[in-house]
């Protein structure tokens, strides 16, 4: 009998991890939705079954573009949710309205996804943190460089194996064009470029991704002093957010420095760590470039084997939702990582408009 409740109760879990998490999306606006939208039909792991989005217009295009039901799209979030009984939400529209995405989904028990970063403001974040904490749900946030393959080699040879040396120094550089020049969508213009909506401009849209990082070296240790330089060098282009951002965090035994900017002239999400002995860079996704001291020659790897057992964010979310993957405070995911970054962002546009360095305690 013992033998049967076991095969019965194993039978049971294989159904449960073939059957689709079931995802709902808040919000079409934020143009990374192209990525979940674009392979969803073909996906075996994720079922769409809800959208919230107002603007027809813009329902209108993508589902003619990607082919989903229009029926499946409702004007309001919370009418949605009763309707479709999402397991997971992923928000894809602006950050100032991540917060009412978790006021709807965390009370009904709802994971939710954000693109990064978590929150327009440290104040919003604290809601956020107290919501999904109060009501048991995983709140994650997705960055690209989440699932570049050469940050997490960097990061074994720096962090785990300590290959060069004890850290001094991290170099984080990433950014565009410009969103206009690279021609975002006018629904996403309309709040990436927005003070309000996006909570900033460059500073923001990639100085984000230079404070996950640097706090996931650092382990979630919280940097001492953020400096902070914000240049708008194109106002006929940008007129009420920056497009040039440099952040300067200090810890104890180690310089991070931060560029994040919408004048680059080319494309680049890359990071540079530093020890005493060597340095590893991450040239892009796959690209590795180190060495380990003085006497020896630089050495390059293209990497292509990736730590986890998923390699996009939304199977990632999904087998987060079924108890597949444990996440970690440490991981980039995460909130306890993602509240840091909230608070370095938020020290840095202060230090900017203050001209001061802004001290934690």
């Amino acid at each position: 009998m013992k033998y049967i409740i076991v095969f019965l109760l194993f039978c049971v879990s294989e159904i449960f991890s073939q059957t689709p998490v079931r995802i709902a999306v808040d919000g079409l606006s934020h143009d990374h939705i192209h990525g979940l939208l674009r392979d969803i039909e073909q996906r075996k792991d994720i079922q769409l079954v809800g959208i919230a989005e107002k603007n027809k217009d813009l329902v209108d295009r993508l589902a003619a573009q990607y082919h989903f039901d229009k029926n499946m799209v409702y004007e309001d979030l919370a009418e949605m949710v009763e309707k479709v009984k999402p397991q997971g939400v992923v928000a894809f529209n602006s950050i100032y309205d991540h917060l009412h995405t978790v006021e709807i989904c965390a009370p009904r028990g709802i994971h939710v996804m954000v693109e990064k970063p978590l929150a327009v403001s440290l104040e919003h974040a604290e809601k956020m943190d107290r919501l999904a904490k109060e009501n048991h749900i995983y709140l994650l946030t997705n960055y690209e460089t989440s699932w570049y393959p050469s940050n997490y080699y960097a990061f074994d040879m720096a962090v785990n194996q300590q290959k060069t040396g004890a850290m001094n120094k991290v170099l984080i550089n990433d950014g565009h064009k410009g969103p206009v020049e690279i021609g975002c969508s006018k629904e996403f213009l309309s709040w990436l470029t927005d003070p309000v909506l996006n909570g900033g401009g460059a500073v923001i849209d990639f100085g984000c991704y230079g404070a996950n990082l640097a706090t996931w070296l650092m382990q979630n240790e919280r940097p001492q002093s953020v400096t902070a330089i914000l240049q708008t060098l194109k106002p006929k282009v940008y007129p009420k957010v920056d497009d040039m951002a440099t952040i300067i965090l200090t810890y104890p035994h180690l310089q991070a420095i931060i560029q994040g900017s919408w004048n680059w002239p080319v494309d680049r999400k890359d990071m540079e760590i530093y020890g005493k002995e060597g340095y590893v860079k991450a040239l892009n996704s796959s690209d590795v470039e180190f060495r380990l001291n003085r006497n020896t020659p630089s050495e390059f790897l293209k990497i292509t084997e990736f730590p986890l057992d998923v390699r996009d964010p939304f199977s990632y979310f999904a087998k987060v939702i079924r108890g597949e993957i444990t996440v970690k405070p440490t991981d980039l995911a995460s909130l306890e990582n993602n509240l840091i970054v909230v608070e370095i962002l938020d020290a840095a546009k202060r230090s900017a408009r203050e001209g001061r360095t802004v001290y934690f305690e």
